[in-house]
């Protein structure tokens, strides 16, 4: 397994693959790796010949008052989880090497962005979609793996790749829990053994949701969400959002929509977690 911090030495690599008709498989993380990204990797080996993956705290998709600097990073670890998962590259560069001093051009996306997480993370999705495009550039990717625990992020991607023609198919990875139902995430870390306990309750919530909007449709939603932010508020969790969105386009649901993403984000302490599920309408 290689590992490269230099973008010229990684496209240079990404191209000579190319020529000689490999595939190639993308894996984007910000590191500290977990078995939601192990299971990225399998479904990229899967996938393509060569297995990419990058490890980089963004710091364009943070905003001023945001946890940048105390960002959990764990080289040793990742590098291990990723020779483990049969990965032929890890591109971990730094800021410098990956931003001009200068920079000045940003990919923004002026729809899927503005709800959910986009309201009180303005500038996040258009560091996401930045690093990415960069990303493709320096990789040339066939596939790209993305989670769908971050199902906004994953929406907006694939957006992204519509618009601007890139020649990257996208996949969906499953959203990967604890036994105890909560949803893997490298911030979890974060969290006391009180405020884990009590942010059960939002795969609960979720869970429950779920079978009341299979089983009552559309009309059930307005209750679903207020019953969900009481349980999560009863529980000590801060809400940033708690909504049901059309997965075609993220807005409100209406009696066309054919499928919701039941989305949620919520503070225990001074950590937020997000968690969704999507749920198929007849």
């Amino acid at each position: 397994m290689k590992i490269i911090q230099e973008a010229a030495e990684l496209q240079k690599l990404a191209l000579s693959y190319k020529r000689t008709g490999k595939t190639i498989a993308l894996v984007p993380t910000m590191g500290y790796l977990h078995a939601g990204h192990a299971s990225l990797i399998d479904i990229a080996r899967q996938r393509a010949d060569v297995v990419i993956v990058s490890i980089f705290v963004n710091p364009t998709q943070f905003g001023p008052n945001e946890d940048l600097d105390k960002y959990p990073r764990d080289f040793e670890h990742d590098r291990e989880l990723c020779a483990a998962h049969g990965a032929d590259i890890i591109y971990a560069p730094t800021p410098g090497g990956m931003y001009a001093a200068d920079a000045s051009v940003e990919i923004v996306e002026n729809h899927l962005s503005k709800v959910l997480c986009g309201k009180t993370r303005p500038i996040h999705f258009k560091g996401v979609c930045t690093v990415v495009a960069k990303l493709f550039n320096l990789t040339l990717p066939d596939v790209a793996v993305f989670g769908e625990k971050d199902a906004q992020q994953l929406l907006i991607i694939r957006r992204m790749v519509r618009d601007l023609n890139f020649p990257v198919e996208i996949v969906a990875a499953p959203l990967v829990r604890q036994e105890d139902g909560l949803a893997l995430s490298s911030r979890n870390r974060y969290l006391s053994c009180d405020e884990k306990a009590r942010a059960l309750v939002l795969s609960r919530a979720l869970f429950a949701a779920r079978k009341a909007i299979e089983a009552n449709g559309i009309e059930a939603v307005d209750g679903v969400i207020e019953a969900m932010k009481v349980e999560i508020t009863n529980a000590g969790g801060r809400i940033d959002y708690v909504e049901a969105r059309d997965t075609a386009n993220l807005d409100a649901p209406t009696a066309a929509t054919k499928e919701i993403l039941l989305a949620l984000a919520v503070y225990f302490g001074t950590t937020r977690l997000i968690d969704n599920q999507i749920i198929g309408l007849n």
